[in-house]
């Protein structure tokens, strides 16, 4: 069977990019054709993305592809477009960081339908920007009474291209609006909270066709107007949940970028009142497979800290920073990933000092023990993260596989290990597009079942291993000043 190319468009919550996989029966390897930023824009009414921008930006990777067997979309979750009768997009997206969701739920939403309930139904993590709550917010406004469609980031750039209407059923699991045990829409949700069944589209799963491409968007990128677009799990973090390289089933995940998202991979949902209070979320996987995990504030910390510096003419070079970062005090202070505070843009070093002010700790000092703050105590978080899943859910875990962008950092892999007291397989870098591009071969018969594509990737992708160095007293005394509020806050590749 000769090898195909397919294009992923993978945007994040930083930037977008347009990758060409190129896989075989035993061949799997990726090449970037195309990087865009991904820059919020902040209008009068709030904090919005871009999408136009971003649809320009995979049209423009599309056309530098060359020819290709199929299109896949993934993003981040949980934010949304709104179109008219006319199918025309109905103001940009809001930004999941908007501040207008701000205590929607307890004002808006559970008097109508309590916490408890809404989480039997759609075994949702509460997050104040849950697709659910920002439709709440949006109750009575002129936008969304004109509204006749409500499309998921991915399905609406899917829309753009095809010009076919449908809901990917991972992002779909991530709005508060999805029956966690029927896979479908929870329609009883949405007339107790008097919300228009009619704005959602019918689902499809990852594999299922989505259409060929649009004339002028042929034209534009000169790709064969007959070009399929493949669904695939279009929640970054199920893509790249799916390039795990598990071969066995003991194994934890954390999908580490922007957001960390640290869980197991179960084949029934985990809706008991313990799993609410401890603010786990079920997401769908692929092939019915459910994704039981909590969100943590990732690498988003440290890339506000760089942020801030580059503007304040401090260093923000990174390897410098993670070299300064290993030669700092270990345990000076260690934070909750997850306060709200963390939560917006901003001054990032001055809200971790000021946080270690409020909680009785040294402030650190300079950039390296700043950096090593924020990595011990997402470290930290994972350990305490992943203890919680595997005792909610009655699993053993025996190794960790820590996928995406922060499997390159060494110095957070090593920390997860001593933290967990567990190995740790870091890589792939690359998950999210490998995961996207490995549903799009299943569909063309190049690879088969869940499992043979995850083999696929630890045959062919480079791993790094990390083992615990022993010193499991140092960590547990830090866990034990940690009294984490990521149990129940906290937040997709």
């Amino acid at each position: 069977m000769h090898n195909l190319t397919f294009a992923a468009a993978d945007l994040g919550a930083t930037s977008g990019r347009v990758i060409l996989g190129r896989v075989g029966p035993s061949h799997l390897d990726l090449t970037e054709t195309h990087r865009f930023h991904n820059t919020p824009v902040r209008l009068q009414d709030g904090l919005r993305w871009d999408v136009l921008a971003l649809y320009q930006g995979i049209l423009d990777g599309l056309r530098a592809a060359g020819q290709v067997s199929s299109i896949g979309i993934d993003t981040w979750a949980v934010d949304y477009g709104l179109l008219d009768a006319d199918g025309a997009l109905l103001g940009q997206p809001f930004h999941y960081r908007d501040t207008r969701t701000e205590g929607v739920a307890a004002l808006d939403v559970w008097p109508k339908i309590g916490p408890q309930e809404l989480y039997q139904v759609t075994g949702l993590q509460h997050l104040p920007f849950n697709t659910v709550f920002q439709l709440a917010s949006a109750t009575g406004s002129a936008q969304l009474g004109i509204a006749r469609t409500l499309l998921m980031i991915p399905d609406l750039l899917i829309h753009w291209l095809t010009g076919s209407i449908g809901a990917e059923e991972t992002n779909a699991s991530t709005t508060g609006l999805f029956d966690a045990r029927t896979g479908t829409w929870a329609g009883g949700i949405l007339d107790r909270l008097s919300l228009d069944p009619g704005l959602l589209p019918p689902l499809r799963s990852p594999g299922d066709p989505a259409g060929t491409l649009l004339p002028h968007v042929a034209a534009y990128t000169g790709l064969a107007p007959d070009t399929p677009v493949t669904t695939v799990a279009s929640h970054d973090t199920a893509s790249a949940v799916v390039a795990v390289p598990a071969t066995t089933p003991d194994f934890a995940y954390i999908s580490c970028g922007t957001w960390s998202l640290a869980g197991l991979e179960l084949d029934t949902p985990v809706l008991s009142e313990e799993s609410r209070a401890a603010n786990f979320t079920n997401e769908r996987g692929i092939d019915g497979t459910v994704r039981y995990l909590r969100n943590i504030m990732g690498m988003w910390l440290l890339e506000e800290c760089r942020r801030t510096w580059a503007a304040q003419g401090l260093p923000d070079d990174l390897p410098a920073l993670l070299t300064s970062a290993a030669q700092a005090e270990p345990f000076t202070s260690v934070i909750d990933p997850d306060a709200p505070e963390f939560m917006t843009p901003g001054d990032m070093p001055e809200r971790i000092r000021a946080y270690c002010r409020r909680t009785n700790q040294p402030a650190p000092s300079g950039q390296g023990a700043i950096v090593r703050c924020i990595l011990e105590s997402l470290a930290l978080a994972h350990r305490h993260t992943l203890r919680q899943a595997a005792a909610l859910a009655d699993r053993d875990i025996r190794h960790i596989h820590l996928v995406g962008g922060g499997s390159r950092n060494e110095l957070l892999c090593q920390f997860t290990a001593d933290a967990t007291g567990l190995p740790v397989i870091a890589g792939p870098t690359e998950a999210t597009a490998l995961g996207n591009i490995l549903v799009q071969a299943r569909a063309h018969g190049l690879v088969g079942d869940l499992s043979a594509m995850r083999s696929l990737v630890a045959d062919t992708q480079e791993l790094h291993h990390y083992t615990p160095r022993g010193n499991s007293a140092a960590w547990a005394a830090a866990a034990a000043r940690l009294s984490p509020t990521a149990t129940t806050s906290g937040k997709d590749s």
